[in-house]
């Protein structure tokens, strides 16, 4: 199958695009900069500018589906997000391919029990109310005709290449480091944390499986579990002190004032005070069992990248 992924050198494309590859496919990697050295064997590299229309066209000539994964920061959401969507859907369009869309699961707010396709999309955020109007966007066209349309929606993720993300920055890259992580907000709140690996597989049966477009699709992931317990099982994997620190209310406003991405990550605050937890049975009614792969496994694997990228780069300093 003939694939363009857009954003592939993001934390998700990046893990699209490989797993693509290894099995089978003729791949097409699609991003702002991206170099073909450093992807798997046979993916084609082809710089891409989601901003300009015609460039995202190049890319998606002579695909048979395009993967939209690619992100921008918090603080360009509202200027970029929305003109880059509707370029992957002409693109898609143009090239009479269907289109799987990656997505997050802030349209649904924080409700009260488990997160599936049938919690209403509640987000009182800008953040959230954006993504809602997203995926409203992107149905329309598929109910209009114009583009066949899936949407995979997950939550935080973590694992090998996810640098951008919130498990990143407080406890993997923290512990290689040789520091205690430090938890957000409420540390002790069962929550979805997804393994990039397994978010990779779940798109690939979305890719694979026409039956998946015209809805929305909450992807399978392993056991919701504590902040505290997986920064801990990310500690003891880095051999650090498991004594975890904590991002609190009060230290989010003071670093805030200097840093706009944390501010604007200030609106999100609600996922990580109380239970934030997926249901994704739907997606197994329709394709089958899905077998995540376990926190212990997926930690000691995401430590175990994390700490040889850092070795690579003291020997290249």
């Amino acid at each position: 199958m003939q694939i363009t992924v857009l954003g592939a050198t993001g934390g998700t494309g990046r893990a699209i695009v490989t797993e693509l590859a290894a099995r089978g496919h003729t791949v097409t990697a699609a991003s702002r900069s991206v170099d073909a050295s450093d992807l798997p064997d046979g993916v084609r590299a082809r710089p891409t500018d989601l901003l300009d229309a015609d460039s995202a066209r190049r890319a998606c000539e002579g695909a048979e589906v395009v993967v939209m994964a690619a992100a921008v920061p918090y603080s360009r959401w509202a200027t970029d997000l929305i003109t880059m969507v509707d370029a992957a859907i002409d693109a898609a369009a143009d090239a009479g391919a269907r289109l799987v869309m990656v997505d997050n699961l802030y349209a649904y707010g924080a409700p009260d029990g488990p997160i599936s396709e049938a919690s209403p999309e509640a987000a009182t955020t800008r953040k959230g109310r954006l993504r809602a109007e997203l995926g409203r966007r992107l149905l329309a066209a598929h109910q209009a005709g114009r583009v066949r349309v899936a949407i995979g929606r997950f939550s935080d993720y973590y694992g090998p290449g996810g640098a951008n993300s919130l498990v990143a920055a407080l406890a993997v890259d923290r512990a290689v480091a040789g520091k205690a992580p430090r938890v957000y907000l409420d540390g002790e709140m069962p929550h979805t944390f997804a393994y990039l690996p397994d978010v990779a597989r779940a798109f690939a049966t979305l890719i694979e499986h026409p039956e998946a477009d015209g809805r929305v699709w909450v992807l399978p992931a392993a056991p919701a579990i504590t902040q505290r317990e997986l920064f801990t099982a990310i500690a003891d994997a880095a051999g650090v002190d498991g004594r975890l620190g904590r991002i609190g209310p009060a230290m989010l406003a003071l670093a805030g004032l200097f840093n706009r991405e944390l501010r604007e990550a200030r609106e999100l605050t609600e996922q990580f005070e109380r239970p934030y937890v997926t249901d994704a049975s739907a997606f197994e009614a329709a394709f089958g069992a899905f077998t995540p792969t376990p926190h212990v496994q997926a930690v000691a694997q995401t430590v175990a990248v994390a700490r040889r990228a850092v070795t690579a780069g003291a020997g290249s300093a």
